[in-house]
């Protein structure tokens, strides 16, 4: 039995996996995105969803063989790294489990967990890759200054366009009413008060409003299909510079999936192709295979030297999933 935890910017998901590929539990909790509430969010978030997966399985956390626990922002504070990678023994009461990012579960999922890239845009964006036993992550440098392409990016890009357009700085679009609508704002500056105010700039709350960026491409709004236009070509280039990085020759073939909410929107995918095979000839673009939940129940099975075999892999691929704890 192995265990996958997939964190994010909105939410925890689990999955319980049996080497055969049969899915035997899922949940989802609350983020586990620890900046801003304290890390130990992160014990109660895992402790809740450990125990549901386990409840509704009927097994206790000594009888699973390995968990692998994607933890967002993993890695990017030194200080915390041994306080994170501590957690999961007081949770499980053993040492068969391994942190690390939750990059690392978009790329096991998109791939299945072979050699390639997997670029992963969400909340935040960043690439991670493995070649010949080498993993690279390149990206996600945070929304202050970076996770170009992300849905926070595409957010306040959107935003920064809306404010724009009500001033008469650039052709007013679609974009205004949408959000306008959505956001129920009396006057166009109550939007100062709806981010700054009531949210507290809350980045889940504004990556949500890439959705409405989208929406308003979709009817045609010339400014929000050029953010989303943008969005896929900083992601090709994530891609782009993981792949040198990585030692790829020019002439080899390299694996490339992706994975995140962002990739929903079709102009950022149909941009992100365009753009990456103008970078390199040798990319082969493929759906991800598995959500990085599942993803992440494949690298704990890949990490206890016991990958699924390939009928159980196809199993995975055409089974129904399991029933939400």
């Amino acid at each position: 039995m192995f265990l996958g935890v997939d964190g994010g910017g909105t939410k925890t998901a689990f999955c319980l996996l049996r080497a055969d590929g049969t899915i035997v539990a899922q949940a989802t909790t609350a983020s586990s995105y620890y900046f801003g509430e304290g890390i130990d969010l992160v014990t109660r978030v895992l402790k809740e969803g450990v125990g549901a997966v386990c409840a509704t399985a009927g097994i206790t956390p000594a009888e699973i063989d390995f968990a692998f626990f994607g933890i967002p922002t993993y890695g990017e504070v030194s200080d915390d790294v041994g306080t994170l990678d501590a957690l999961p023994r007081e949770i499980l009461g053993h040492h068969r489990y391994r942190v690390d990012n939750d990059m690392v579960c978009g790329w096991s999922g998109s791939l299945g967990a072979v050699d390639g890239i997997n670029v992963i845009s969400g909340t935040g964006s960043m690439t991670y890759g493995e070649r010949a036993g080498r993993g690279l992550r390149v990206g996600g440098w945070s929304e202050l200054f970076g996770d170009e392409g992300s849905a926070y990016w595409i957010a306040i890009r959107g935003l920064q366009a809306f404010s724009r357009m009500s001033d008469g700085r650039q052709p007013a679009g679609p974009l205004l009413d949408v959000l306008r609508d959505h956001l129920k704002l009396a006057a166009d500056l109550d939007l100062i008060d709806v981010v700054l105010n009531r949210w507290h700039g809350d980045r889940g709350k504004i990556a949500a409003l890439s959705a409405l960026v989208t929406g308003a491409a979709d009817r045609g709004d010339e400014a929000a299909a050029a953010i989303l236009a943008e969005a896929g070509r900083e992601l090709a280039h994530l891609v782009e510079t993981t792949r040198s990085r990585l030692g790829y020759s020019a002439d080899e073939q390299v694996l490339v999936s992706y994975s995140g909410g962002t990739f929903n929107a079709a102009q950022v995918r149909a941009e992100f192709r365009a753009h990456l095979h103008t970078l390199h000839d040798r990319y082969d673009l493929r759906q991800p295979m598995y959500p990085p939940v599942v993803g992440a129940a494949l690298y704990a099975a890949k990490q206890a030297r016991s990958p699924l075999r390939a009928d159980a892999l196809e199993h995975l691929r055409t089974a129904p999933p399991a029933t939400a704890a």
